[in-house]
């Protein structure tokens, strides 16, 4: 005899049997108005991988009629729900391309930008779909200037331009660390422009008379002057812009020895010429 456990567990699954040969029904049904009703239904309840077969099918056969609009509608945020953002973007755009006039269009646009946005990476993988986001959403901005969502898409482009600003430091710090400083500083000023607003820009100000420095001191002697020379306009460059700096005293340091052996350079060339 079937403990009161294994009879629920029984009973469940033949309700799961019941309801799964219904729904191959529905599937293979020719009762289009009824396939539509369900997927709106199963789509309402959140069913959304139940209700993308009968809409993806329905897409077709409504092309052209009244309710295709309704049909693409839900089968865009199908896929948006379902978490598929590229293929989402794609229904998104192509819906506001194919129904202009639709009291829809301008939200489908501004969701085939957010879309690329969900589907943006961390900083430290490839940014090409977060450049595609800023891209998006930028121009649903200029088509949709009057738009409820402008506030809402200019905090989203900031959240963007924060991964990239991230990517950028993190890459040019990473340059600095593995001594690659010819290329720490290209990374720094690349940083700085790109970035106007970075809160670390004063670092990265620190940063650029360091690696300056340090690619100088490491340089071949040839080399080495000319360098020392770099290190110390970027100096004075940095002490005008922050002559309060946390990073004052370090920066002092590293430009009277620039000078020092600016210095002995300069007697060492003369030593030369005297002999």
């Amino acid at each position: 005899m079937l403990k009161k456990g294994s009879k629920i567990l029984v009973f469940m699954l033949l309700v799961s049997f019941a309801f799964s040969c219904k729904y191959n029904k529905l599937l293979k049904s020719t009762d289009f108005d009824l396939k539509y009703r369900m997927a709106v239904e199963y789509y309402q309840k959140k069913e959304y991988n139940k209700a993308f077969p009968l809409f993806e099918e329905l897409l077709t056969l409504y092309k052209g009629t009244g309710k295709a609009e309704d049909i693409y509608y839900y089968y865009a945020y199908t896929n948006y729900h379902m978490g598929d953002y590229i293929l989402a973007s794609y229904h998104f755009n192509n819906f506001a391309k194919t129904f202009p006039s639709s009291t829809r269009a301008q939200e489908c646009s501004f969701m085939n930008a957010y879309c690329y946005f969900l589907d943006s990476p961390e900083a430290s993988l490839d940014p090409t779909n977060t450049f595609k986001a800023i891209d998006e959403l930028q121009l649903f901005i200029n088509k949709y200037p009057q738009s409820d969502s402008l506030d809402r898409c200019n905090i989203l482009i900031d959240d963007l331009r924060g991964k990239l600003e991230e990517k950028s430091y993190k890459a040019a710090m990473l340059y600095f660390k593995t001594e690659d400083y010819r290329a720490a500083i290209v990374g720094f000023k690349n940083t700085l422009k790109d970035f106007p607003d970075i809160a670390s820009r004063e670092q990265l100000n620190f940063m650029i008379v360091k690696a300056n420095y340090l690619l100088a001191i490491n340089s071949i002697e040839s080399k080495k002057e000319e360098r020392l020379k770099s290190t110390s306009e970027a100096y004075i460059k940095f002490i005008d812009a922050y002559p309060k700096s946390q990073y004052l005293k370090d920066a002092e340091e590293i430009y009277t020895s620039t000078l020092k052996q600016l210095k002995k350079k300069t007697t060492e060339r003369s030593g030369l010429i005297d002999s």
